[in-house]
């Protein structure tokens, strides 16, 4: 198999529709394009073989995880209840809060994942007093820009991981070889890749993002581009993003560029003693300018001077939309209601 890549994004073979795609093999991709709100659209995996399953994340809600557990069904014949094993490849809730619809397979996650989870319990019923208690203005229309409709956060709490483990967990889908490898922290403090040896595909979830704004939650930069340098040794010809297009090794790069440009331009700020909101604004965004949500420049720059400054504790949600949501008016990926 040689893909070719569509442009500097994608893979040729696959468009970049919303829906299961077969990769061959027994290896299939769910993919949920990028649109407004641009948070939340994320892909999962699922893999197949000999009667065996294994599903890579759920989605941010349980109607949209609801719907690609039909598809899965309608174009596999395995329905939900038949699926043995689900892998939580880190934290967020665009990976996890479908959780519920899968809880009597076996959920894994690495310890720390898992740990993570546990911590922010009741995960939806607090972010759905977030939203509905949100302060008025700029930053209130924000928040329900990105947690509101067309995602429904409420109703139901997702299911903990069962078992865990930590580094590297190697299994059998069937008669697949299926890893498990931990990195981070990075995007979180703890993201998990999928690799399937036999038939030469990661499932790289928020490792790789393509055409959408990465999010350093946890950082350093340098463990997730030390994640980036292990996918790059892999024999592979298939890339499933965690956001953005199915992809080869070719779409590694756009992600390395970005996370490189904003740790040197951070840096360079960060000694000029400017403020994350000062610097995430002088910041030329160059060929990233395009990309989704560009106003994470503010939640990656605020991750840089922390771990600049050598500071464990993590900038406050609240204190994050704050900031952010004034810059994502001014860089119009987020026009308020009545400003259109």
């Amino acid at each position: 198999m040689s893909p070719s890549s569509t442009g500097s994004l994608g893979h040729g073979k696959w468009p970049y529709t919303q829906g299961l795609h077969d990769l061959g093999g027994g290896c299939f991709a769910y993919m949920q394009p990028d649109r407004p709100p641009y948070s939340g659209w994320s892909n999962s995996g699922f893999i197949l073989d000999d009667g065996d399953t294994l599903l890579i994340d759920t989605l941010r809600d349980e109607r949209l995880t609801a719907a690609m557990l039909r598809e899965i069904e309608q174009k596999t014949g395995v329905a939900a209840r038949d699926i043995r094993r689900v892998l939580n490849t880190h934290r967020d809730a665009d990976h996890t809060f479908g959780n519920r619809l899968v809880e009597h397979a076996e959920i894994i996650a690495t310890e720390t994942t898992a740990n993570n989870m546990r911590e922010r319990a009741p995960a939806v019923a607090r972010m759905r007093d977030y939203v509905n208690n949100r302060p008025a203005g700029i930053v209130g229309d924000y928040i329900h820009y990105t947690w509101g409709p067309p995602f429904h956060i409420e109703g139901f709490e997702p299911a903990m991981p069962t078992s865990t483990f930590s580094g590297r967990k190697d299994l059998r889908v069937g008669s697949l070889d299926v890893q498990f490898i931990e990195f981070g922290p990075a995007h979180t403090p703890s993201d998990t890749i999928v690799h399937v040896p036999a038939r030469r595909i990661v499932y790289a979830a928020d490792i790789v993002f393509l055409g959408n704004t990465p999010a350093v939650w946890a950082g350093p930069i340098s463990n997730w581009l030390k994640a980036l340098d292990y996918l790059e040794t892999l024999d592979v010809d298939i890339i499933v993003p965690g956001h953005g297009p199915i992809t080869d090794k070719a779409g590694l790069a756009p992600t390395r560029r970005y996370l490189e440009m904003v740790e040197h331009e951070a840096r360079l700020r960060f000694k000029k003693g400017m403020s994350v909101a000062e610097a995430a604004r002088d910041i030329d965004l160059g060929e990233f300018r395009t990309w989704k949500a560009p106003e994470r420049i503010l939640i990656n720059v605020d991750t840089c001077y922390r771990h600049f400054r050598g500071d464990k504790q993590a900038t406050s949600r609240p204190e994050l939309d704050r900031l952010i949501a004034p810059l994502a008016v001014e860089m119009g990926s987020f026009t308020p209601p009545g400003h259109a």
